[in-house]
């Protein structure tokens, strides 16, 4: 099958200020078996308008109140019918070609499909370019999750299970470490399939989510000691982080993520 029906998901909340270029990078794909489904939290700015001005090329939209983030992705997961779901938040662009790339290395035997994407700092407009971990071990402190870049068969979600409404922070972490750790085929496509901005919940100092990689480990089946030293070891590249602050924020994200620098 050469042109599965592929879904994507946008979940907001209050997203006026860029959710027209997130819906535009999705409806412009020009890929014909698509269903584009967004799930708002109940927005009480202007979101739903916006929204509305593309109702014609939206399959479904559901407003309502959620229990955070991974409780409104689970909830477009469920309304989905495609082959393949993906999702792209309200902040984010789908860069061109994203879909035909997908579709073009379709096999109906792969979990996981897994696309490079764009860090963007968009106050000095620089683009590094992120390649997605195919691994995802206890520990790892370089790990590249990549979530926008994912795209998951949709009877993956059955078999090993949708985002745990417990996190707050690393639901797309803890979904990919269970699949790996269970045994999911995940297959690497070397397209550069969305922008994302720099900030929201990724933005979180690990200070905030210190407890919830602790569970992380633990849930995942490593021991309480091995959460420990997770915990530590990201707490001290928090610190270098910080010192590699004082020399711009370009440096750190250049050791990350590499020097590439894409044109606007």
């Amino acid at each position: 099958m050469k042109n599965p029906k592929i879904s994507i998901i946008t979940i907001s909340f209050n997203s006026e200020k860029y959710i027209e270029e997130t819906i535009k990078s999705v409806i412009s794909q020009n890929y014909d078996n698509l269903e584009y489904i967004i799930i708002d939290g109940g927005s009480t700015d202007s979101t739903l308008s916006i929204v509305e001005k593309y109702k014609e090329f939206i399959s479904k939209v559901i407003s309502e109140p959620d229990r955070g983030i991974s409780d409104a992705f689970n909830k477009g997961i469920l309304n989905a019918t495609g082959n393949v779901i993906g999702i792209i938040n309200s902040d984010d662009i789908m860069l061109p070609g994203t879909l035909n790339a997908l579709a073009s290395a379709y096999e109906e035997d792969v979990d996981i499909y897994r696309m490079n994407i764009q860090i963007w700092m968009s106050e000095t407009d620089e683009k590094f370019h992120e390649r997605p971990s195919m691994s995802f071990p206890l520990i790892d402190f370089s790990v590249h999750v990549a979530h926008q870049g994912t795209f998951v068969r949709s009877e993956a979600y059955r078999m090993y299970g949708m985002f745990d409404v417990g996190f707050r922070y690393c639901m797309d972490y803890d979904f990919l470490m269970r699949c790996y750790r269970r045994g999911a085929k995940m297959k690497y496509i070397d397209h550069d399939s969305a922008l994302f901005r720099i900030g929201g919940a990724t933005s979180t100092p690990f200070s905030k989510k210190r407890q919830e990689y602790m569970r992380l480990i633990t849930k995942n089946g490593g021991s309480r000691l091995m959460s420990y030293v997770y915990v530590i070891g990201m707490s001290l590249r928090e610190v270098a982080k910080s010192f590699l602050d004082l020399f711009g924020e370009g440096l750190k994200r250049k050791l990350r993520y590499g020097s590439r620098r894409q044109s606007s």
